[in-house]
């Protein structure tokens, strides 16, 4: 670029970033200011609370479905703030947001409204879960949102300081008590910096409402929101909150150098915008469990010149806020592991939650901020045995965020945290594997007594881990069930899964944590002799883990085939080689896999018929026909029927009543007669078992180039692993991987 055009850029980016600062309403006076809160009189007398509520209600939620009903999900867990399209945030949205966990988010937001109903974040919201079970990503995904939202418009957020004028030679520095010497509506907030001697900002980031009296203020206040049609109270940050001890010094003092010219006092006030920041700890601070104090105070006029401050000010000294709390003012605090301090050293926030200050050597420091904690449940064991704490009890929120039971909710943890971290080929399923062995060591046999519904209980009880899995993800009915006990399960989904919860051993308490798992993950990828990440390469890992002696929940004692984690992966395994054959299947080209829906359609449909005695229109002949007996025979022979008559009047009556269930659907026979479609899908397959293993074994062997296949096999085996690395994402590697070991497991020669 020549020199001509460098200073041409160089002028447009200085524009542009000088256009942006000043509709950002970067600096300004006290009295714009104010006609900002006229404006918008909610957005700027917010508290922490409130802003942080209103941060979540501006990002939004939407809907999600799951089979234990409908769930609101909050967009700022999901890091959704419309302003990163790279590809690499993208990434990192994957990398960081939190998945799942939706009651959790419900119940937080529930907190926070509570908290702008009673005017103060006036309790501690502790987070506890087991070890890895998302409490920190949680509360990183709030800070993250509060970061978005301070940038935009309705996320605005100003603190002051004071600005003292370099006077001229000769004279005062705005001193004087003569009327002529500042001009109504005057202000120093706009001054060029080589006009101002000292700027003293406000650390705490203090309100900069909290400057009007509290009569005055609460009249503006009251105004604005009669005025706005804005409803409810203020926060008491603003409706009765009081200036530090160090502004209220410098106020008092230059409200007594003006004579009570409140004017003239505000003139020396700048309101500038900040911005939330975990990096630069501005509104979003984490605390670790060190031992040290979070906010003391310091001298600030020692390390000042005497003589830069006015006369009326340099006799004061002035103490400064400062520590953690002090720098998460306006946000969020979080106290990561909380409970593993010495009660002693955090006592301190017994009172300071009920009071919403802390008492430090000169002063109390007002808190403005939503208080968080995470701790894990053996530190709250402990704690809840402690003598202090039923005095905490009514001033903390305890939130539970177990482990997840929801197979894909878990896989997105690793999809997006692990995945992208591995340079070489993933093979698919991975993650589902990885993400099906953990739910599946985290659940509890089912205690048929916690059920309201006795019959439900029992139905409940009999679920095995896997089918556990299968319906808290996908709301699958086992196929063994029979047509009244699926109906009884298919209803009572939100029950199993909140049966768990119920118990002091909840369910997602213990297993394995998502930490161990993206251990194993990458033990996995690490290893240069396999060809890509696999379902083989890690389970190969799992079994070694599972030899451990060092994790607690390897230890447990197995209860029926729940806890047996050994098994565990034997049990994926076989699932993972369940996908893999049905994807060959439809590969193959051989099998479609809704035919024997249609078979069943058709054979209900010459029952209906026959038991009416009627005909059935044939569409190839155009002809009505007798019902096919030797078609209903078949079928009920895949049924192992022993009384026909008695079997196809109960089909019969099973429609019906679903007809009547729901009138405006066509019957679903896949949820209303599971076991019979799956008898009859097994059925159609076995019939093709011996092709399919033919064109497997070809697979395997163009992907090993060997010669020696026929030429028909080798066509067909070429046309399934197009379909393969096409449809299913497979590449040669990863698919020589599956169906080697699918091959080995069951289609031996």
């Amino acid at each position: 670029m020549s020199e001509g055009g460098l200073k041409t850029a160089l002028e447009t980016i200085r524009g542009e970033v000088k256009a942006r600062f000043d509709a950002q309403k970067r600096v300004l006076s006290f009295r714009e200011y104010l006609e900002l809160v006229q404006e918008h009189p909610r957005r700027y007398t917010r508290d922490a609370a409130r802003y942080l509520k209103d941060c979540l209600d501006f990002f939004g939620s939407y809907q999600v479905e799951r089979p234990t009903g409908t769930a609101k999900r909050w967009k700022v867990f999901d890091l959704e703030f419309g302003t990163e399209n790279s590809g690499h945030q993208a990434e990192l949205k994957m990398r960081d947001r939190l998945a799942g966990h939706e009651a959790t988010q419900d119940a937080f937001y529930r907190v926070l409204d509570g908290f702008e109903r009673e005017g103060r974040a006036n309790r501690l919201v502790l987070l506890h879960g087991p070890n890895g079970s998302a409490k920190s990503t949680f509360t990183a995904c709030l800070m993250r949102g509060l970061e978005a939202y301070s940038e935009i418009d309705d996320g605005a957020l100003y603190r002051f300081s004071w600005i003292f004028p370099r006077a001229p030679e000769g004279s005062g520095i705005g001193f004087s008590t003569s009327s002529d010497a500042l001009g109504q509506g005057d202000t120093f907030a706009h001054l060029p910096e080589e006009r101002i001697i000292t700027k003293l900002q406000s650390s705490a980031r203090e309100h900069p409402l909290l400057l009007l009296p509290r009569d005055v203020r609460q009249r503006l206040i009251a105004e604005t929101y009669t005025s706005a049609g804005v409803s409810g109270a203020a926060p008491d940050l603003v409706w009765t909150g009081q200036l530090g001890r160090e502004n209220q010094q410098i106020f008092q003092a230059l409200l007594t150098a003006y004579r009570g010219d409140l004017d003239r006092v505000l003139a020396h006030i700048q309101v500038e915008r900040f911005y939330i920041s975990r990096r630069y700890r501005v509104g979003a601070v984490t605390i670790g469990p060190q031992m040290s104090v979070d906010a003391s105070e310091r001298q600030i006029t020692a390390d000042r010149s005497i003589e830069s401050l006015p006369a009326s000010l340099s006799a004061l000294t002035l103490f400064e806020p400062f520590g953690e709390l002090v720098d998460a003012s306006g946000g969020i605090v979080e106290y990561s592991d909380l409970l593993k301090r010495p009660l002693e050293a955090w006592k301190y926030l017994l009172l300071a939650i009920e009071e919403g200050e802390v008492s430090l050597t000169m002063s109390n420091l007002p808190i403005n901020a939503v208080m968080m904690a995470s701790s894990n449940e053996l530190h709250l064991s402990a704690f809840r045995q402690h003598p202090e704490y039923n005095s905490f009890r009514g001033r903390i929120v305890r939130t539970r965020m177990p482990y997840l039971l929801d197979v894909h909710r878990e896989q997105e943890i690793y999809d997006g945290q692990i995945v992208p971290q591995i340079p070489r080929h993933v093979a698919p399923h991975t993650t589902y594997v990885a993400a099906l062995w953990a739910v599946l060591t985290r659940f509890r046999r089912p205690d048929a007594d916690r059920f309201t519904d006795s019959d439900l209980g029992t139905v409940a009880a009999s679920l095995s881990p896997m089918e556990k899995a299968d319906l808290l993800a996908d709301g699958l009915i086992p196929a063994r069930f029979e047509a009244d006990q699926a109906k009884i399960l298919r209803s009572g989904i939100a029950e199993v899964e909140l049966e768990g919860a119920t118990a002091s051993e909840y369910e997602g308490l213990s297993g394995a944590s998502p930490r161990e798992i993206r251990m194993l993950l990458l033990e996995a990828a690490s290893d240069e002799i396999d060809p890509c990440v696999s379902p083989v390469s890690f389970l190969s890992r799992l079994e070694e883990f599972c030899e451990r002696d060092d994790y607690e929940f390897l230890k447990e004692q197995t209860d029926g085939p729940y806890r047996d984690h050994r098994a565990f992966v034997d049990a994926v395994r076989e699932r993972w080689l369940d996908i893999v054959e049905g994807e060959l299947r439809t590969a193959s080209g051989l099998i479609d896999e809704h035919s024997h829906l249609g078979l069943f359609d058709r054979y209900v449909t010459h029952v209906s018929h026959s038991v009416k005695q009627e005909r059935v229109y044939n569409p190839v002949t155009g002809q009505d026909e007798d019902p096919d007996l030797e078609l209903m025979k078949s079928v009920e022979g895949t049924f192992d029927v022993d009384n026909a008559t008695a079997f196809r009047n109960d089909l019969l009556g099973a429609i019906a009543a679903w007809a009547i269930d729901n009138p405006e659907q066509e019957v679903d026979y896949q949820t209303l007669f599971p076991r019979y479609i799956e008898q009859l899908r097994q059925a159609y397959f076995d019939e093709r078992r011996g092709q399919i293993g033919e064109i497997g074994r070809g697979v395997v062997a163009v992907l090993e180039e060997d010669d020696a296949i026929d030429a028909d096999v080798r066509e067909a085996a070429q046309q399934a692993l197009n379909v393969l690395t096409t449809r299913y994402g497979y590449e040669n590697s990863s698919a020589k991987v599956a169906l080697g070991a699918l091959v080995a497991a069951r289609y031996r020669d």
